[in-house]
């Protein structure tokens, strides 16, 4: 079980390719996630379900005019499901505290799906949810360069769907490819930290087949610590930053959740 709380400053929105700019918000999110491990085809896996609260205010120019947007409530739910292929089969506690002190390569596949459950207003350009579908698969890979310090690497894909009641148009978007990095120090059993890192590219948007100049090449930096309480209880930090920035997405994030495991 995780809660979260999220602050998010700067040029962001909770869609990031909506077509504002000058964007200026302070955005509080709170985040309660359930997940599940268990055995599939011999193979460790696990299924995420994470639900978001969100508060707070945005402002920017939509066509050159500049609006204010205050918003609360719900916004779209996900699901993730992960597998891991190779190095990582079935296992009880034991076999992953002996994985843990003896840690080999790991490839892994995983599936996310945002449902549009958010609050939405088809005559606002801003909104909590985003009224469509949108998909991202994954391979990923977990590379031991000492017994103590871990190399992970994620190649993924947004897939969206359109969403039909964008203002009374029909907005579409490209996929967004994207990759993350993270070199990890493992500290002792369940305490430890990494520095972060991700590249995104791609997912111009169109609205009733007129393209926009949105296109995304965007790079972030940050780092993540997590520190164990009383063995099932641990806390997590982590804070990021825009690195380079070609369209939105300018912004600072901080995060403090709570986790419980058993």
């Amino acid at each position: 079980m995780v809660l979260a709380y999220q602050h998010s400053s700067g040029d962001i929105v909770t869609d990031a390719s909506l077509p504002i700019t000058g964007v200026d918000s302070s955005i509080h999110f709170l985040q309660a996630a359930y997940q599940r491990s268990f055995g599939l085809f011999g193979r460790s896996a696990n299924i995420q379900l994470s639900l978001p609260y969100s508060d707070g205010k945005t402002e920017g120019l939509v066509e050159n005019e500049f609006l204010t947007r205050e918003t609360s409530g719900f916004a779209d739910t996900r699901v993730r499901f992960s597998i891991n292929l190779k190095g990582a089969p079935e296992m009880d506690g034991a076999g992953l505290r002996a994985l843990r002190n003896d840690p080999r390569p790991i490839v892994g596949a995983s599936l996310l799906i945002q449902a549009p459950t958010g609050e939405y207003e088809s005559d606002k350009v801003i909104n909590l949810g985003t009224n469509r579908w949108s998909a991202k698969p994954a391979i990923g890979v977990i590379w031991p360069i000492k017994p103590t310090w871990l190399f992970e690497f994620e190649i993924g894909a947004w897939l969206f769907g359109d969403n039909d009641d964008f203002l009374g148009q029909t907005r579409a978007q490209d996929p967004l490819l994207s990759t993350e990095f993270h070199l990890v120090k493992r500290i002792r059993p369940g305490f430890w930290a990494s520095l972060d890192a991700n590249f995104y590219v791609g997912g111009r948007t169109s609205v009733d087949n007129e393209d926009r100049g949105d296109f995304q090449r965007n790079s972030r930096v940050g780092a993540t610590l997590v520190f164990p309480i009383k063995g099932r209880h641990a806390l997590r930090s982590s804070y990021s930053t825009g690195a380079v920035t070609e369209s939105g997405g300018d912004f600072e994030i901080f995060t403090m959740s709570y986790l419980y495991a058993w």
